[in-house]
């Protein structure tokens, strides 16, 4: 009698945590027993369309995720869809993946004016709008938008490291400054300018500015050698910073010149605007350049490149933006692993806000991801790096702008 009591409460144990199982991912968006929806948006066409590989390499990642087992027994469905950089666009988008396909969390959404114009929605919906791929330093705000996190060092913080070095090792430095006229561009000039100090911002000959629907930059490069800068910082987004490099060098400009870490792929920007003008450019960096001879026998570097011949054939092996998605798909995957089996919105941002001295593979020596719940910064450190005609070379000590 005992015995077949103990199977009946055994049963019905088991019967109530089946059902109570089926309830709690019915209750959980975007969640089942096998599957976890993560959404994304990113510019496959339009005027910053040399971002498209972040979307396609992600995928990749998530691919490879998958062949795995996934994460805790479940699969990442990745649904990306295409804004054009138009942050109209993008809140359309956004709109679709949270009330139609229902994701869990939006992961890497790009741009900073996209990410802007649906800051307000993701948080009013509690959506996590987790690594977004920009670096302004507003999605570092737990307090007024605790659903969105960054992930790439902030704007601000490498504007800053560039004034540094300039007041350092310039003599009679003459600044001319090229941006972007929205949040992406002004939060880089603002770091930039602080680090000058007021004495410094005496230096600053010319600023010029862009609009991103403008066909090309080529008068204000003509107007900035007309000042007779002999500094340039270029803080613009890689359409543009092809267009820049190569003007420079065609009318015979030669400044220092400090490229914004976002515009620093060899294959979308640099060869386009040709190698002999980029080279000698200066740029903040954080990821490991896996082309590199001093990475040539780093176990990180040669799985990122196997996982590249057998996830992404067509992708770049030494484009920058795809050594990025692959460390924020990284960083990704750990969060959702320490959610466990509570993939509830609430914990997929509380496991982001725990983050304590991560290292990825493909992060620089000495460069660590760490967050809390009043720090919503992951990455705070860079390096600086120089082009040498072939590839970024970093130099000097890892800096933390902020």
């Amino acid at each position: 009698m005992r015995i077949t009591r103990m199977f009946a409460t055994l049963s019905a144990a088991l019967s109530l945590t089946a059902v109570c199982a089926s309830a709690c991912f019915a209750d959980t968006v975007g969640v089942t027993a096998t599957e976890i929806k993560i959404g994304n948006t990113v510019p496959y066409s339009g005027p910053a369309s040399g971002y498209g590989t972040y979307g396609k390499a992600i995928a990749a990642y998530f691919k490879m995720i998958n062949d795995q087992g996934g994460i805790n027994g479940r699969k990442i469905d990745f649904i990306s869809y295409d804004d054009s950089y138009s942050p109209p666009k993008t809140v359309e988008m956004v709109r679709r993946l949270v009330e139609e396909d229902h994701v869990a969390l939006l992961f890497q959404t790009l741009g900073t004016p996209s990410n802007t114009a649906i800051h307000k929605y993701t948080n009013q919906m509690k959506v996590p709008q987790l690594f977004v791929a920009t670096g302004a330093s507003k999605w570092n705000d737990p307090k007024d938008f605790p659903w969105t996190m960054g992930w790439q060092p902030s704007y601000y913080g490498e504007g800053r490291i560039y004034a540094a070095y300039v007041l350092k090792n310039v003599k009679d430095a003459k600044i001319g400054i090229l941006y972007q006229n929205d949040d992406y561009g002004k939060d880089y000039l603002r770091g930039f300018e602080e680090a000058l100090g007021e004495a410094g911002r005496k230096l600053i000959a010319l600023k010029q500015s862009y609009e991103v629907t403008d066909a090309t930059i080529d008068s204000q490069i003509v107007n900035l050698k007309a000042s007779g800068a002999n500094v340039f910082f270029n803080i613009t987004t890689p359409k543009f910073a092809t267009q820049a490099i190569k003007k420079a060098y065609d009318i015979g400009w030669k400044p220092v010149h400090f490229l914004n870490n976002v515009s620093t792929s060899i294959g979308a920007v640099l060869e386009p605007a040709g190698i002999e003008a980029s080279t000698g450019l200066i740029t903040g960096e954080f990821v490991k350049e896996p082309t590199d001879p001093q990475w040539a026998k780093d176990k990180a570097a040669e799985d990122y490149i196997a996982w590249m011949k057998k996830y992404f054939a067509d992708g770049r092996v030494d484009d920058h933006f795809n050594v990025l998605a692959y460390s924020a798909a990284q960083t990704l995957v750990q969060v959702l692993k320490q959610c466990g089996n509570d993939l509830s919105r609430e914990n997929i941002m509380r496991q982001a806000a725990s983050l304590k001295d991560l290292t990825l593979p493909m992060l620089l020596p000495g460069i660590h991801i760490s967050t809390s719940p009043t720090d919503f910064a992951p990455i705070k450190q860079q390096q600086l790096a120089r082009f040498d005609g072939k590839r970024w070379v970093v130099f000097g000590e890892v800096l933390g702008g902020d």
